[in-house]
């Protein structure tokens, strides 16, 4: 069976306080920590255990995982298992990126948050940069903040230009046209991000070949619906799979839009769909510099 998991356990603090993040600079305590860890173990004992199966493994905590080392190796780990095809995580990539080396790369991939006023810029670019010299594949985006334009454009430009750049939607914010063409301009799927999808009663894959999991092992079709189809680790959820249609009205975030059938994204993200990297390089627009700035070394490069 080829089954795509998305792991959420109970980790829920972050180093970094982005305002609009309801889990900035909360703090786990040392017992939280130590039941995240158990269940993350537990999850990666099961993985590594199912291999009549073919997993792809997305891991998308509530808080920053990568800077525990319970996630760096369960990542590395399950990445040289055979019956593993794609292990994945969202992270703002503060952790350092030198583990990836004992990782297999053909496996492995991240899904890189940039959060300025998080990290200098220039930290952040430089981890991009040395993932992109290992061949880690990843993505890198932005939550679509006026705020952020200019760091986006300038991320934008500074890039390898095969690394996609992604665009999220701000939560709660509606786009002018205008607004979102200078979106689009860096990120070319910006409008799927833009509006929440229409989605009651149309088929979709989670709940067949996609689920989601907590620490305590509750199977569920996605993140956003709360119904049950059973427990990972005693093996009844396998009885609940099959095809259904979306029970929400709308579906406004991409680790849950990606998976309806009415959309293309699976052929557009092909081989790619968990840490959000397209099958093909998409056209951009490179801005121009504003003629106040020095261009970076990187920029001169590149324009």
């Amino acid at each position: 069976m080829d089954l795509t998991i998305l792991y959420r356990g109970p980790l829920a603090s972050c180093d970094y306080d982005c305002p609009y993040c309801p889990f900035a600079k909360r703090r786990d305590s040392r017992a939280q920590l130590a039941a995240d860890r158990a269940a993350l173990e537990r999850f990666a004992t099961w993985a590594a255990a199912q291999h009549d199966d073919r997993l792809s493994l997305l891991f998308t905590p509530w808080g920053e995982g990568l800077v525990r080392s319970w996630y760096r190796r369960a990542l590395v780990e399950l990445s040289r298992l055979p019956h593993i095809r794609r292990v994945a995580i969202q992270t703002n990539l503060s952790c350092r990126t030198d583990w990836l080396a004992a990782a297999d790369l053909d496996t492995v991939a991240l899904w890189c948050t940039f959060h300025p006023g998080q990290t200098p810029y220039d930290r952040f670019l430089g981890k991009c940069h040395d993932l992109a010299t290992r061949g880690v594949r990843h993505s890198v985006g932005v939550v679509g903040l006026p705020e952020h334009l200019e760091h986006a454009r300038r991320l934008r430009a500074d890039l390898p230009a095969h690394v996609y750049l992604w665009v999220n939607a701000a939560e709660g914010r509606t786009y002018t046209d205008a607004e979102a063409d200078e979106w689009t301009a860096l990120d070319p799927l910006f409008p799927y991000s833009r509006h929440a999808h229409r989605s009651a009663g149309l088929p979709c894959r989670t709940g067949e070949s996609v689920i989601s999991v907590d620490g305590e092992g509750t199977v569920r079709r996605c993140h956003f619906v709360r119904s049950e189809l059973g427990n990972l680790y005693d093996g009844s959820y396998r009885r609940a799979l099959g095809p259904r249609a979306c029970p929400l009205a709308l579906c406004d975030c991409h680790i849950g839009y990606v998976h309806l059938e009415t959309l293309p994204l699976y052929d557009v993200f092909a081989g790619g769909v968990l840490e959000r990297i397209p099958a093909e390089p998409l056209p951009f627009s490179i801005p121009q510099p504003h003629r106040h700035r020095t261009l970076s070394g990187f920029e001169q490069r590149v324009l």
